[in-house]
């Protein structure tokens, strides 16, 4: 899944202990400038790559914090924080008018699609259910910020699941329906 590729910084700084959070910071940072700059070579434009840059943005941010007062209490709470960045990032493309799935769907879905309003729809309703994850996982995870990491995990795995599968049904749903009128449509006669 395209999204995926979104969001290997992520991964890369949760699968690091929690005790080298500056460095999982760094190498998030490094992840992002250096996916940002192969996607753009390949030809994939910027709004395709909005979570990417946002991202970046984060982790630049996180990376000075954690540098600059590695002891910070705000260090219990990075997932929660992380959680909290994605839901700005994808929220902020929403009132923007510019869903971040839009950029991505367009890499997939034939360019004679992309004016209907309907395909715009869709990836409102995506980014949206992607925002309300981002929302509820970091809300979860603000709650839990001194629980185990198993627990913490789960939250952060269920932030990322859901969306998915979501996004995975929700997209085969409304391509079924579309074929479904498609053939429903009559035949002209000559």
């Amino acid at each position: 899944m395209s999204y995926l590729r979104a969001f290997i910084p992520w991964i890369a700084f949760a699968v690091i202990p929690s005790s080298q959070w500056q460095w999982a910071a760094l190498f998030a940072v490094a992840l992002s400038v250096l996916g940002i700059a192969r996607q753009t070579r390949s030809g994939l434009p910027l709004d395709a790559q909005i979570i990417e840059m946002g991202s970046g943005v984060y982790f630049v941010a996180l990376a000075a914090l954690a540098f600059a007062d590695p002891h910070t209490g705000l260090h219990s709470y990075t997932a929660a924080l992380a959680s909290g960045a994605l839901f700005l990032i994808s929220g902020l493309s929403l009132l923007l008018r510019k869903p971040f799935t839009l950029g991505v769907a367009k890499q997939t879905i034939s360019r004679e699609f992309w004016d209907d309003p309907r395909f715009y729809r869709v990836n409102v309703v995506i980014t949206a259910a992607w925002t309300a994850a981002f929302a509820v996982s970091g809300v979860g995870l603000v709650l839990l910020a001194h629980s185990s990491a198993m627990d913490r995990s789960v939250v952060q795995v269920a932030g990322f699941v859901v969306p998915m599968a979501f996004t995975a049904r929700y997209t085969a749903r409304v391509r079924a329906r579309a074929r479904a009128a498609e053939a429903q449509q009559p035949i002209p006669v000559a």
